[in-house]
């Protein structure tokens, strides 16, 4: 068979297991790669090209939500990063994949798993000693579990308290104490990403720093009496900023009712 041939049976969801056998062991990447993909592949196929030495078709083993347990783990220690940062998109990763990827020496792939909404409680609990600054600022943005928000509440790394205040999970006490957070950086990410309660909003008219205040300013979660009052502020670059938001905020067209047509009386036929 000539290449086409064989690319046509590797693509074919008729083809026969026995011929998927074959073909995973093809010398055309394509077709090997084509059968790697495949979401009816047999799991000892797939154990197979998991020591593929092309990294496209470990790559396409690595997505495959056929892909089993055991296969994944292999390939979260694949020698190459590209196939183990794609295991982390699998929907197939179960906890005990994902405990093997929290403990691997890999910090893009341990970020990866910091950023999973479903993340489990003690991983990412885990998570939270985590060697990488960059690791915990991940698990700071996207996790929902109050616990260990709290715990990276009290990180001395900046950009990880950063990461909580852009947070959409974080409660009223732990936005307030964000807002109180030493750092500008951490205040300024704060105004510009969630809802403040209005003591919050009012402190924070009054900021230490500009830089806060001119963000709260032009922040589109600022409620319109908080930017009329920094409309006053000392400053003349955040005074401006309250007032130029104003300015350029989008007018309401006024509402119309539907069109009426008004007919007169009709005139006599001449």
């Amino acid at each position: 068979m000539d290449l086409d041939e064989r690319l046509a049976l590797a693509h074919d969801s008729g083809t026969a297991p026995v011929t998927l056998t074959e073909l995973s062991k093809d010398p055309s990447v394509e077709v090997r790669l084509a059968v790697a993909g495949r979401p009816d592949a047999q799991a000892d196929v797939l154990r197979s090209l998991t020591r593929d030495h092309d990294r496209g078709v470990r790559q396409a083993v690595a997505r495959n939500p056929a892909t089993s347990r055991a296969n994944l783990l292999r390939l979260v220690g694949d020698d190459d990063r590209w196939v183990r940062w794609a295991v982390a998109g699998n929907p197939g990763c179960d906890t005990q994949v994902r405990q093997a990827m929290a403990r691997t020496d890999d910090k893009e792939l341990r970020g990866l798993l910091a950023e999973s909404p479903d993340l489990e409680l003690d991983l990412a609990a885990e998570l939270t000693g985590d060697r990488s600054p960059e690791v915990r600022e991940r698990l700071a943005t996207n996790t929902r579990h109050p616990e260990v928000i709290a715990t990276l509440l009290t990180d001395r790394t900046v950009r990880v308290r950063k990461g909580l205040a852009v947070n959409p999970k974080t409660t009223a006490e732990q936005r307030h104490l964000l807002a109180t957070d030493s750092a500008v950086d951490v205040r300024v990410a704060l105004v510009r990403a969630v809802d403040l309660s209005e003591a919050d909003l009012t402190a924070l008219v009054d900021d230490r720093s500009a830089e806060v205040r001119r963000s709260l300013a032009m922040s589109a979660r600022t409620p319109e009496h908080i930017r009329q009052a920094l409309e006053q502020d000392a400053d003349e670059t955040v005074a401006e900023a309250a007032r130029g938001r104003r300015r350029n905020r989008p007018s309401v067209p006024a509402r119309r009712g539907p069109k009426r047509f008004v007919t007169g009386p009709k005139r006599p036929q001449s």
